[in-house]
């Protein structure tokens, strides 16, 4: 068989070459024009950013403000702490002076009690039902702070067959508000957790905070009058569980 004769590649004629790119030099190639943002989103963004400001600084100024306020409480748990603790001292020293006079000491009366209710009202007098409702023991084994006064004691032993009651220390006083106080805000009963509720709804009277509220009950301060600690405030008559084979008070 007969070889096929190879093809010679033939020149291209001048003039009829393909020339190459060449890059451009920089800054002379033509800026793409972008396409203009719309006034409505011009502007939502500058209100979103003046939002952002606006919520930033907000931020920071209610975080200092929390700092100042956790500092004061602090502050005042301190103050309260070196009160109770010479009142102590006090009662130890007027007993001890007396003792070594030869005389005895009687302390002041108590001016606080803590009332539990412990038996139905089935076929009592309206007398009784009446003043179980003033002391707001409208329920069985609810409990509540009272002020001792003559008109006070004499509503006690009145219901005295319905009720369990005796003075409660400082120890008791801290416990029963920390773990079982309640409080009446915007007609609602609400558990006493956090200080902000105590501080919206007393602050105008200086009670901030828990400490605050148990050094009021405790002392029964004459800066708050008890009517107004009672029914404004926010201690409501706390629940107590039934144990099997009947009610079990706390010795106070």
């Amino acid at each position: 068989m007969e070889a096929v004769p190879e093809k010679k590649k033939v020149p291209a004629a001048p003039g009829t070459q393909k020339k190459k790119k060449v890059p451009a030099a920089p800054g002379t190639l033509k800026k793409k024009k972008l396409p203009a943002v719309p006034e409505t989103l011009k502007k939502k963004r500058r209100n979103f950013a003046e939002l952002k400001v606006k919520r930033l600084r907000k931020k920071i100024a209610l975080k200092s403000l929390r700092r100042a306020q956790r500092k004061l409480i602090y502050e005042k748990a301190k103050y309260y702490h070196k009160e109770y603790r010479q009142m102590y001292r006090t009662e130890i020293r007027m007993a001890r002076m007396a003792r070594k006079a030869g005389n005895f000491y009687v302390p002041a009366e108590q001016k606080l009690a803590f009332v539990i209710r412990i038996r139905g009202i089935n076929g009592v007098s309206p007398k009784v039902r009446k003043v179980l409702q003033l002391l707001r023991l409208r329920q069985i084994f609810k409990g509540t702070f009272v002020k001792l006064n003559k008109a006070s004691i004499n509503m006690l032993r009145i219901v005295e067959p319905y009720i369990a009651w005796g003075y409660p220390n400082l120890k008791s006083v801290n416990e029963l508000i920390y773990k079982r106080g309640y409080g009446k805000i915007h007609k609602k009963r609400i558990a006493l957790t956090d200080n902000s509720l105590i501080a919206r709804s007393l602050g105008k009277y200086g009670i901030i905070c828990m400490e605050d509220l148990i050094h009021e009950i405790y002392t029964t301060s004459l800066s708050l009058s008890w009517r107004t600690q009672m029914k404004s405030i926010l201690v409501t008559p706390c629940p107590w569980n039934l144990a099997q084979g009947g009610p079990i008070v706390d010795a106070l």
